[in-house]
């Protein structure tokens, strides 16, 4: 049976979505292409249609994931235009809703951890939205020297680091006491 373009287009994008959400929930390595492609509703042949291989849908993912990131954090600032940008994002970032929500939360904190073993694509996906972050949260330009966002780099971390301890931790209170000292951003 053909497939027509748009069909074609709105399948792979469907492929890049639920691996995006996948790789975030189980890690790179954590999932197949079968079960990827079970997962989006298509067969295993229809992967080797749209990617050239795992490795190229990881980049793509990876991208998808980390542009959601950014979409959400400008959304955290957007709605709550009364405090800091920080403070906005903290509130949001590091609440118990998006420390649990691993699929679909931050892919900073869910795979950041497996990039320096991936491609040099997925390396650069996480180049480009860390400068795009940096930018949104500094309130600069992209094109501002790296030496100059350090502040940016500095809270960056801290949510990133708070979230990604507080979900390896099993104990209710320690994973509280953690998002809660991050939050206090001044």
């Amino acid at each position: 049976m053909r497939v027509s373009r748009e069909d074609a287009r709105e399948n792979r994008a469907r492929v890049v979505e639920t691996a995006s959400q996948l790789f975030r929930q189980h890690g790179f390595d954590g999932i197949g292409i079968a079960g990827l492609m079970k997962a989006s509703g298509l067969t295993n042949g229809a992967f080797y249609k749209q990617f050239a291989s795992k490795d190229a849908l990881m980049a793509e993912a990876t991208s998808h994931a980390l542009t959601e990131n950014l979409d959400h954090w400008r959304r955290s600032v957007a709605e709550d235009a009364s405090g800091s940008p920080e403070d906005t994002i903290a509130h949001w970032y590091l609440s118990e809703t998006h420390e649990s929500a691993r699929g679909t939360g931050c892919a900073y904190a869910a795979l950041a951890g497996d990039a320096p073993r991936q491609t040099k694509e997925v390396r650069q996906a996480f180049d480009e939205a860390l400068r795009e972050t940096a930018a949104l949260v500094s309130g600069k330009d992209e094109t501002t020297p790296l030496s100059e966002q350090e502040d940016a780099f500095k809270f960056i971390s801290q949510m990133v680091g708070a979230l990604v301890l507080a979900r390896a931790t099993e104990d209710p209170e320690l994973k509280t006491a953690l998002l809660n000292a991050a939050r206090k951003t001044e």
